[in-house]
């Protein structure tokens, strides 16, 4: 998510349209029919409505005036008819505006309250989204890179899926991973993966040594008590471009596999999955770690099941391979960022219609050796 995408996310929705006018046309509308049947029937009751709709758009003051006007309004109205300024039903009205004009402008300071206290909420939303997922760099020594995330629940900023890229002295460092887990325990869990990545990215020089690192991490920040979700655990790739070297070494912890994006279409790499970062324990032998060479105007995509798992409307799977191949297939050096922009921009047509697939998390990272790297 760009910054600019972040700050639309995170800026209050605007109290301008339609809703915001209900005020002034009630008035006018009152107003009107006032003159229209020249006193003869009492019309002014249905100013009593006016302040609730100003508490709803506008603040304190602006609903107080509201009140104000409205009962003005009505004594005038009452006052066109002779005998009726102090009737008492017209005092009623008087009475039930003043009422509900009070607990308007009661409402109307809650609601700014409200708006603040999202503000701030919204601020610190801001800031560990940025703590959590930085802006992929576009260039890291001899790694050009280029990613987008967006979170699966309408409302929020950071889901279950996680990634980072780094410069570490063993060459250039990645992660891509989803969290299996809901709410909390599984931001808390991104939270505790990245930090061990940016760490450990920096001192174990063994790929299959980091991996096991981030498997302590999890391991250590699990709710304690046992109150956590049982079925928590985290799918990943941990990948590292070796410092002068045209490849790709590979730890695959259950999660896709990377695609690799070039001039003779797009193919799936060969990994050796291993049990996701949280069950290792069941399988402690220790991890494989595959190569493979990078050629020259190749990109690596990795992605999450947010991507893949996409459905159209027959609830068809979003075919990564297929449409990357389609797309793709001849074009002499794609390039990082159209590749991401693409994959986003063409799994959200596919499954604007359907719904199963809105409440997932979607992140793409792809990644390229610069010219001067290659082989």
């Amino acid at each position: 998510m760009t910054g600019r995408n972040l700050r639309s996310e995170l800026r209050p929705p605007s109290a301008r349209g339609w809703v915001w006018w209900l005020p002034l046309a009630a008035v006018l509308l009152d107003v009107a029919a006032e003159l229209i049947v020249r006193g003869r029937e009492p019309v002014s009751f249905m100013l009593i409505a006016v302040p609730p709709l100003a508490a709803a758009t506008r603040g304190p003051r602006g609903t107080a005036l509201s009140a104000v006007v409205c009962l003005a309004l009505q004594m005038w109205m009452a006052a066109r008819r002779p005998g009726h300024f102090d009737e008492q039903h017209h005092v009623a009205v008087y009475l039930a505006t003043t009422v509900i004009g009070i607990a308007s402008i009661a409402l109307a300071r809650q609601r700014e309250r409200t708006r603040q206290h999202l503000i701030r909420a919204n601020s610190v939303a801001e800031a560990m989204q940025r703590t959590l997922l930085r802006p992929v760099p576009r260039r890291l020594g001899p790694v050009r890179a280029a990613g987008f995330y967006e979170a699966g629940e309408g409302g929020t900023l950071v889901g279950g899926d996680l990634y980072d890229v780094c410069e570490t002295p063993f060459g250039v460092r990645a992660i891509i991973g989803d969290v299996r887990g809901k709410g909390l325990d599984a931001v808390q869990t991104v939270a505790a993966v990245l930090g061990s990545f940016r760490v450990s990215a920096h001192e174990w020089q063994s790929l299959s040594r980091l991996a096991e690192r981030l498997e302590l991490s999890i391991a250590r920040n699990s709710p304690a008590g046992g109150d956590g979700d049982p079925e928590l655990f985290v799918t990943a790739l941990v990948l590292e471009f070796p410092p002068g070297g045209g490849e790709v070494r590979i730890v695959d912890r259950g999660h896709p596999s990377p695609v690799v994006v070039g001039p003779h279409g797009a193919r799936r790499l060969v990994t050796a999955p291993g049990l996701p970062l949280g069950l290792g324990a069941l399988a402690p032998d220790g991890d494989a770690t595959t190569v493979h060479a990078l050629n020259a105007s190749e990109v690596l995509v990795l992605h999450t099941d947010g991507v893949s798992e996409a459905r159209d409307t027959d609830g068809v799977f979003y075919p990564v391979l297929e449409r990357l191949d389609e797309r793709f297939s001849g074009e002499r050096a794609p390039d990082p960022e159209t590749v991401v922009s693409f994959v986003r921009t063409d799994a959200e047509r596919w499954s604007a219609r359907s719904a199963e697939s809105d409440n997932d998390d979607r992140a793409v990272l792809a990644l390229t050796l610069r010219a001067a790297a290659r082989r």
